[in-house]
């Protein structure tokens, strides 16, 4: 494993991790309050696609710079972006998560020759999220407030056991406050619907039995705008698969990318 770094569209430094070797190269972009240490459960669980795996940490979370100009989507976007560049520049396969999942929607919307497969994992759609009022208010305050992380995930979780539930709040207790709440009104909002028909990857999203993404709300703002998109049901964990329930989820994402 190496890390590196490169530097976004408006200046700010993006750190990245790099895994095994290989022909074919798969991004995984991390979601909401935490960084892409939320990848190391699944890590190893993925060494049998025999791929290279880059896995960045987004502007304001893990070894990354602060958002010198915010933290909208489109920045993000460009985060992901300078990573693809700087890690080869050519086709990548992408798996995203949660937010991360918003992100690599645009980013192969956008980039269509970029990205080969796109495996999207309880992602946020492009359309974003319709809240109630009382969790959209513990959502945006939730920066810096560990009890509140807690009381997220305990919300948004089916099978997190108690290690794996502190390892993502120490993560997030490294998040700014305002990286927390900007990038949640951003992707809450969302908006991006309309650039879905440029997707041409061939794509798969993974939903579970997450209490804020069940699989028919997944169906219908996902799975319907992307052509040719299918779909896969883990049943028993909530919105972290990938911790609680890995096996699956790699075995899920290991069948689709080596496909």
């Amino acid at each position: 494993m190496t890390r590196e770094t490169t530097t976004s569209s408006d200046g700010t430094t993006i750190s990245y991790r790099v895994i095994g070797e290989g022909e074919q190269t798969v991004v995984l972009v991390h979601g909401w309050m935490v960084s892409g240490a939320v990848y190391d459960t699944i890590l190893p669980a993925l060494a049998g696609l025999g791929a290279r795996l880059v896995v960045p940490d987004l502007r304001g979370t893990g070894a990354s710079e602060p958002g010198a100009s915010g933290y909208a989507i489109d920045r993000y976007v460009e985060d992901v972006v300078a990573v693809m560049d700087a890690a080869g520049g050519g086709a990548v396969d992408m798996v995203g998560h949660s937010m991360g999942g918003q992100i690599a929607q645009i980013v192969a919307a956008r980039h269509p020759g970029r990205v080969s497969r796109l495996a999207l994992v309880c992602p946020v759609p492009a359309s974003g999220i319709p809240l109630p009022d009382e969790a959209r208010g513990l959502f945006s305050t939730s920066g810096g407030d560990r009890d509140k992380q807690a009381m997220i995930l305990g919300m948004a979780c089916l099978k997190l056991e108690d290690s794996a539930r502190d390892a993502l709040l120490d993560d997030a207790g490294g998040i700014p406050a305002a990286c927390i709440e900007e990038s949640f009104g951003a992707w809450a909002a969302g908006g991006f619907e309309g650039e879905l028909g440029a997707i041409t990857a061939q794509t798969l999203v993974v939903g579970t039995d997450d209490p804020f993404l069940p699989p028919d709300f997944l169906n219908a703002a996902v799975v319907g705008p992307i052509a040719g998109a299918t779909f896969l049901h883990i049943p028993g964990p909530g919105h972290y698969p990938l911790i609680e329930q890995t096996q699956d989820c790699a075995d899920a994402l290991t069948a689709f990318l080596s496909a």
